[in-house]
Formats: C-alpha cells, sequence, structure tokens
C-alpha cells in the first residue's frame, strides 16, 4: 500500500467514523427520549403534546452534543502543541544541551529529514513514568511529538528510534488528523455524562440544603439519565477508537520496523513496556481521553477479558512483538521483570553497552550508530551536476515512504552540516538571520541590494548577520540547504508572532530583490512562508481533498508550464516538455486539449495553484506529481538541484518525498 492509497483509506475510516459518531448521538438520543417518557408519564399526554416534548428532547440533546464537539475541536485548532500541554506536556527548546533531551530531539531531525516532512514541536512529558509517546496535529505543519519520562530513562537510542518511527509513520500517513478528529467528536459523546455528574451533584446537595426528602427536586433524575446515556456515549465511544486504532498500530509498527531497518528497536520498546511495572500506562486524567492515540495503551489493563479486548485501542503487547519476531517467547518477559524488579533498565547504559559514546548515543547518528552500525551510507555528497533516472513511478511510490537507504543518508546529511550553522538553526535567537541569508543571492550586487533592504527594514545588525548567514549558506551543497531550513522551522516557529510575520514579508521581499525568481528559490520561500503562516494560525485542513484534475485543469496546466519553461529556455524544448508531462495524465481527466500557457510573472503564477492543487483526491494527485517528473526530467534524468526542488514541490503539496539515494 503506497501513500496515495493509505490517504484514501484513511479517508474511508474518517466516513465511518462520522457514521458511527451519527449512530452513537441517535442510541444516546433514543436512550434519552425514553427516559423522558417514562419520567414524565408519557403514555397518558396527549399525541401532540408528547410528540413536541419528544422533539423538544431530542433536538436538544443533539444540540448539546454538537456543540460540545465543536467546542472541543475549536480548542484543538492549536495543533499537536496544544494536545500535548493538555497532558501537561514541556516543550523541548531546540537548543537544549540535556543529554537525554539531545537524544531525543536528534533522533526526531533524522527521521523527519529521512520522512520528507518538516521537524515537528517536541514535548516531554516530565511526570509520567510509564513507557509512551504520541504524534498529535492536523497537519505536518502543527504536528507534534510527545514522549514520557519513562521512555527517555529506559530506552536506548535504537529502541526510542522505533517508537519515533511509529509515531512518524501516524505523522506521515493522517492518521494522526483523524485522531485529533475524533478526539472533538467523542467529546461532544462524553459531554451528556459530565453535565449528568454535575446536575446529579447539584441536585443531591440542593435537597440535602432544603430537607427536601419528598423527591420534588428533578434535577438528581435529570442528571441521572444524562449519565446513563452519557455512558452508553463512553462504550460506544471506545468502540469507534478500538474499531479505528487497533489495526493502524500494527501497520505503524511494520513501518517503522522498514524505516529503520531492524526490529530489535521496536521489540525492546515493547517487551520493556510488558516487562516494567509503570508499562505504558499515563497517569494524567486525560489519558483516556487519547488513548487511541497513544504508541501504548495509557490504562493498564490487568488482564484482557474476550469483553474487555473489544474496548482495547491496542493490540496485545505480545501480539505486538510476536508480529515483530515470531522466534519470539513470552517467558522472556517474565525473566526480564524478575531482573528489573531490582534493576530498572538504563537507556544512557545500554547506549554505552552497545559501544556508542555519548556523543554518538546523544547527538546525530554516528558511526556506530543504529543496528549493526546503519551509518553505512556514503558520507560524501555528490557533485552538483550528478543525475538520476527521470522514474515517475518510482518517486510516486517513494512519496511517505521510508526506503532503506533513507534514514542513513539523512544521518549522514545531518553530519554534513557546518556545526556552527546547524548550531545557529536550533537558536529561537541566531534563527531569523540564518533563513533569511539562506535566500540572499549568490551574485554579489543583488546580495548588496537584498542587505540594503534588510537595513532599511530591521536596521544593521540583523542584515549584517543576515548577510554573514548568506554567505555562509552560499557555499552549502544543494542537498543540505532544504535539511537546514528542516531544522531551522522548530525554533522559527516559536519566535513572537510579530516577528514571524515580519519575517514572512522580508522573505518575499528578499526573493524579488533582483526582479527575477527562480523556482527553486520560489519554492523553498513559499515554502517557509506557508509554515510560518500555518504556525500563526493552526488549523483543521483538508486532509485528502475530493478535487479532481479536470476540477483544477488550469492550476494544473500552469504548473506544468512553469516547470517546463524554468527547465528549458528553448520554447519548442519547453512545449514538448510540456507535453510528455501532460501525457502522464489519463485522457479522461483532461477537460479539454492541453496547451503550454504563458507565464506571465514567470514563477509567481504558482502562488494561485498551490491552494488548488492540494485538495485533489490521492490518486489524481499522484499523477500530476508523475507529471510534474516528466516535465523536470524530460531528457530522461534529474540533477540534484532538480531532484530537491520536486521535493519542495511535494512539500507543498503535503506529499513527503524522502531523500533520494544519488
Amino acid at each position: 500500500m503506497n501513500f496515495f492509497e493509505r490517504q484514501r483509506q484513511v479517508r474511508r475510516v474518517s466516513v465511518r467514523l462520522v457514521a458511527l459518531f451519527v449512530v452513537a448521538v441517535l442510541g444516546i438520543v433514543a436512550v434519552v427520549d425514553l427516559a423522558v417518557l417514562i419520567g414524565f408519564n408519557g403514555a397518558a399526554l396527549p399525541a401532540a403534546q408528547l410528540a413536541a416534548l419528544l422533539v423538544v428532547t431530542s433536538l436538544a440533546t443533539v444540540a448539546v452534543i454538537g456543540l460540545a464537539a465543536l467546542i472541543r475541536t475549536v480548542t484543538l485548532r492549536g495543533g499537536g502543541g496544544r494536545v500535548a500541554r493538555e497532558l501537561g506536556g514541556v516543550l523541548v527548546p531546540p537548543d537544549t544541551t540535556d543529554w537525554h533531551l539531545r537524544r531525543l530531539r536528534n533522533v526526531i531531525e533524522e527521521i523527519a529529514i529521512a520522512s520528507g516532512v518538516p521537524v515537528p514541536e517536541v514535548y516531554l512529558l516530565p511526570d509520567e513514568q510509564g513507557i509512551n509517546a504520541f504524534a498529535a496535529g492536523w497537519s505536518t505543519s502543527d504536528a507534534a511529538i510527545a514522549v514520557t519520562r519513562g521512555a527517555l530513562d529506559r530506552l536506548n537510542r535504537d529502541e526510542l528510534q522505533g517508537v519515533i518511527a511509529h509515531e512518524f509513520s501516524h505523522v506521515v500517513n493522517g492518521d494522526m488528523r483523524l485522531n485529533i478528529r475524533l478526539m472533538g467528536l467523542l467529546f461532544g459523546i462524553l459531554f451528556l455524562a459530565v453535565i449528568g455528574r454535575g446536575l446529579l451533584r447539584t441536585g443531591y446537595a440542593t435537597g440535602r440544603a432544603r430537607g427536601d426528602n419528598r423527591g420534588g427536586n428533578p434535577l438528581p433524575l435529570v442528571g441521572l439519565v444524562m449519565v446513563a446515556a452519557g455512558y452508553i456515549g463512553v462504550l460506544v465511544g471506545r468502540l469507534i477508537k478500538a474499531s479505528v486504532s487497533r489495526q493502524r498500530e500494527y501497520l505503524a509498527d511494520a513501518s517503522a520496523v522498514q524505516f529503520t531497518r531492524q526490529t530489535t528497536g521496536l521489540a525492546g520498546a515493547l517487551k520493556k513496556i510488558a516487562g516494567l511495572p509503570a508499562g505504558s500506562a499515563l497517569a494524567s486524567p486525560r489519558a483516556e481521553e487519547v488513548g487511541h492515540m497513544l504508541f501504548g495503551s495509557g490504562i493498564r489493563h490487568p488482564a484482557l477479558s474476550r469483553v474487555s479486548a473489544l474496548f482495547a485501542t491496542h493490540p496485545p503487547v505480545l501480539d505486538r512483538i510476536a508480529a515483530l519476531d515470531p522466534r519470539f517467547d513470552p517467558a522472556e518477559v517474565a525473566g526480564l521483570s524478575r531482573r528489573w524488579a531490582t534493576t530498572l533498565p538504563s537507556g544512557q547504559a545500554e547506549d554505552r553497552a552497545l559501544g556508542l559514546t555519548g556523543e554518538q548515543a546523544s547527538g546525530a547518528a554516528g558511526p556506530a550508530s543504529g543496528p549493526a552500525g546503519m551509518a553505512g551510507a556514503a558520507e560524501a555528497l555528490p557533485d552538483v551536476g550528478h543525475r538520476v533516472p527521470a522514474d515517475p513511478k518510482g518517486v510516486v511510490d517513494q512519496i511517505g515512504t521510508a526506503p532503506p537507504e533513507a534514514h542513513p543518508q539523512a544521518a549522514a546529511l545531518l553530519r554534513q552540516l557546518p556545526p556552527d550553522l546547524l548550531a545557529q538553526a536550533r537558536q529561537a535567537d541566531a534563527v531569523v538571520p540564518l533563513v533569511l541569508g539562506l535566500l540572499f543571492s549568490a551574485d554579489d550586487e543583488v546580495r548588496t541590494r537584498q542587505h540594503a533592504q534588510l537595513f532599511d527594514r530591521h536596521g544593521k545588525v540583523l542584515a549584517d548577520a543576515a548577510l554573514r548567514a548568506g554567505h555562509a549558506t552560499a557555499a552549502l551543497h544543494p542537498l543540505l540547504r532544504l535539511p537546514l531550513a528542516e531544522v531551522a522551522l522548530p525554533a522559527l516557529r516559536h519566535r513572537p508572532p510579530a516577528q514571524r510575520t515580519a519575517v514572512i514579508d522580508t522573505v518575499a521581499t528578499l526573493v524579488h530583490a533582483d526582479g527575477r525568481i527562480s523556482v527553486s528559490e520560489y519554492c523553498l520561500s513559499r515554502l517557509l512562508i506557508g509554515e510560518l503562516r500555518d504556525s500563526l494560525r493552526p488549523a483543521p485542513r483538508a486532509g485528502t481533498g475530493r478535487r479532481r484534475l479536470r476540477d483544477t485543469w488550469p492550476a494544473v496546466t500552469t504548473l506544468l508550464s512553469v516547470l517546463a519553461r524554468a527547465g528549458q529556455p528553448d520554447p519548442d524544448a519547453a512545449a514538448r516538455a510540456f507535453a510528455a508531462g501532460v501525457r502522464q495524465l489519463p485522457a479522461p481527466r483532461r477537460p479539454g486539449p492541453a496547451r503550454l500557457t504563458p507565464t506571465g510573472d514567470g514563477v509567481l503564477d504558482l502562488e494561485a495553484v498551490w491552494p488548488q492543487l492540494d485538495t485533489l483526491q490521492p490518486e489524481q494527485k499522484a499523477q500530476l506529481i508523475a507529471a510534474a517528473v516528466t516535465v523536470i526530467g524530460h531528457d530522461g534524468v534529474m540533477t540534484v538541484p532538480e531532484v530537491e526542488l520536486l521535493r519542495t514541490i511535494c512539500l507543498l503539496l503535503h506529499s513527503p518525498l524522502p531523500p533520494s539515494a544519488y
């Protein structure tokens, strides 16, 4: 199943989720109506009065559930970070020097770059001793990954890597968007129980205060009915969460194994969950609400019966281990439990035992990092003129996946970044001039003009710092520019809103300084602007899209035309490249003849296309990307800068393409 097929599956699950929600609401309405019939002696009421009573009751119940779900969904618009903070999460600074936190951040940076997605926010749940983690957010732009203190202390680097790779599967495939939507819907179902408990307490307290023992106070009865209806909602909600999440955990485990190229790390983490007293349980009172998005069950189950297994959001831990390692013997966990009863495992000590030095374990993957030193990928970056075959189907198949070479290559890219630039990218007070420096031109005259514009807008200090960063980044290999920008995004997102708004305006000014803008400059600047805008206004986005290519045909031809003209200076060659790209699109998808369109504003014509193209149906977005590959690599090959351009375009279409093996 490729990325786009997985997106279609997520959409089907979303439809099923809404259907189950509607069924649950109808069931709750029926229970409330039945209670009203009994409480008001409905059999004795005139038919018209009874019908009016039931209509009012039904509408009120639906309104309460719907309003509660809507309000909860609105509160979750803060993105994944909002969910993490609600559970007591503490933001991990990008430039942290704590050994455990530095190791966590670097593992996440490596996997983000290898996945082709922006580096998400990172949170620590400091009061949670169980081994657990979760990913949350509406999109990759506002995603957050949270890890418990128990996971940091007990897991070695390979195990932590397996857990994080599992969570990235949810980030890339859109599961986390489904999870956060599920939180909002289920809150509406459960809200009746919350109101009912409040009415019960209020009613009994009022009755005692008045000395009313004659049953004249209706609040307890109303509260009891709402609690009963609410707990029916609780049971239905658990069934919904179980039906949505259980199979996805197996898929995410398989994805993590594919990504890390080994099973021992993920299996080791699961064995520690099974063998340690704390397991994966969370102490937070919100554990039930987020149970479906956790790596392991947030609630301890002494032993799952057949009935309780129906409501479990995760498969049994031992079953997950057995799926990873068919030779696994459950007796092994019992032995580990006895050993850990006296001495708890230490991830740091295990890293040392595996031969990792402190710097290798906590920093970017060192020479011996990963299973059997998985950093065997070549460290030398290819020449800028190096070419790879332009394979549209191969590119589409790689999107959202983890080819074996992706993770070691991402670790190698991080090691290739100059340490001073990497440190700047992680420092909130230094990241702005670095990002602006990435957009400085290699032409001395244009660079001088850009410096002058910065000086006029922001003063000498920022202008000079950006100029120095521009000189430093000018020498970067093309393969390192996008990873550096991805690493810089977390620190950039946490600048004050006013400064992020100013950066958006400044980025646009810099790329227009010479009156010309290349496709590569435009795409990098558009990526930065898009990420910053999303950080200022996190909100649900249409995850999989429902539009067809024929519905967005002008945007499709504009994108292919801009790519053709940018890659082929000769008009005839550009027309041939464009025609080859259009042929990648099935004829029924085309509303009419396609012609190379004039690009009056050049690459800026693309500004209007992204909102439309990002809402394409998954299979049609795949066809569009295949067409873009055909245009960019019309001569049968793609250069390193062209591949990086393609990766940036895929990011803008929320279809992450991992670094290619050159």
